[in-house]
């Protein structure tokens, strides 16, 4: 997928974990190729209570110019978004370029799911679609300038106003790790247990198994007079 970065999970220390995390929360930017029913979904784990945006546009492959044009008027995408536990948080149809917004109740993974709603084959003679999207998690989402504007706030009300949204989200971050850790501990205590009791369970199999063939040899011997 041209464009998209990849995420990985590193382990490390507590403090470099939670300038990670803070750099996550920010703008997400990337583009990648759609077909006509192709479906593009991307995980965000998101903590819970904290908004997210995300915009995008789309652009039209043009097979004679051979170059992206901005995208045929009527042309779509349709939008949904599941939390964690499978329930549909957004479901919605846009235009060629759109912003969505909703704000997660239960922390965890986010599918965010995207697809054209075009039914028109002709849009797609070219056979792709370039969909730009950028999510921006948390503080982030928010349009400071705009918030200024409106409150009429001085310059050091509105960098208060910015440090008091990033301790919130920090908050909202820790409290996410310690609900992972929990559930991370909770399900390896629960392998440890199925662990134990399988090993138990083997061990008194073998244990069964060694005492029937004892007793199958010993009447084997008595039925042929050996003993």
């Amino acid at each position: 997928m041209a464009g998209v970065g990849a995420r990985g999970r590193l382990v490390m220390g507590w403090p470099v974990l939670l300038l990670l995390a803070l750099c996550a929360a920010g703008a997400r930017g990337l583009y990648f190729h759609i077909g006509e029913t192709e479906k593009r979904c991307f995980i965000e784990e998101i903590p819970d209570e904290t908004m997210v945006i995300g915009n995008y546009r789309t652009q039209m492959w043009d097979k004679q110019k051979e170059v992206f044009l901005p995208s045929t008027p009527g042309l779509g995408m349709h939008v949904e978004v599941k939390d964690p536990e499978g329930k549909v948080v957004l479901s919605r149809q846009y235009g060629s370029e759109g912003r969505f917004t909703f704000t997660s109740h239960t922390p965890g993974e986010h599918q965010i799911c995207l697809h054209s709603n075009s039914t028109r084959m002709a849009l797609f003679a070219g056979g792709r679609l370039r969909v730009h999207l950028d999510i921006q998690v948390g503080e982030h989402a928010n349009n400071y300038p705009e918030i200024a504007a409106k409150d009429k706030l001085t310059e050091l009300q509105l960098r208060a106003r910015q440090l008091l949204d990033q301790v919130e989200q920090i908050q909202k971050e820790q409290d996410y790790q310690r609900y992972r850790e929990e559930r991370f501990r909770l399900t390896s205590e629960s392998t440890n247990q199925r662990v134990l009791w399988w090993s138990i369970a083997q061990t008194v199999i073998l244990i069964l198994t060694g005492i029937w063939q004892m007793r199958h040899l010993k009447s084997f011997f008595e039925a042929k007079k050996l003993v």
